[in-house]
C-alpha cells in the first residue's frame, strides 16, 4: 500500500512542473521553474555559532522559503548552504551539509 502512496504522490509532483530523476530511490526532484531570488536575512554574528543561511524549497506545487537560523560550529568544518543549480533547463536543489575545512 506505501508504495501505490509514493507512486501517486510522485505522479502528482510531474503533473505540477516537477520531474523525477532518473533514479528514483534517490528521491531527487528536478524542477522546470527555477526559484525567486534569496531572500535577505539578518546575519547574527556569536562566537561558537555558524549561521546556516535560509533557501527556497519545493514543496512540490510551489517554492516556499525556509529562513535561516543558528546551529553549533564544528571544530575542523565548515557550512555548505543548500543551492539550486540548473542543467539543461531543470533545477535541482543540493542540500547543505558540513564539509571539512
Amino acid at each position: 500500500m506505501k508504495v501505490g502512496k509514493t507512486l501517486l504522490a510522485l505522479l502528482m509532483a510531474a503533473g505540477t512542473g516537477a520531474t523525477l530523476a532518473p533514479a528514483i530511490a534517490s528521491a531527487d526532484i528536478y524542477v522546470r521553474v527555477g526559484p525567486p531570488p534569496p531572500r535577505y536575512e539578518v546575519v547574527p554574528v556569536q562566537p561558537g555559532w555558524v549561521w546556516v543561511p535560509g533557501y527556497w524549497n519545493w514543496n512540490g506545487h510551489r517554492y516556499i522559503w525556509v529562513n535561516g537560523h543558528r546551529v553549533h560550529a564544528r571544530h575542523g568544518r565548515h557550512w555548505i548552504p543548500d543551492r539550486w543549480t540548473e542543467d539543461h533547463g531543470r533545477w535541482h536543489r543540493e542540500h547543505g551539509h558540513w564539509d571539512r575545512d
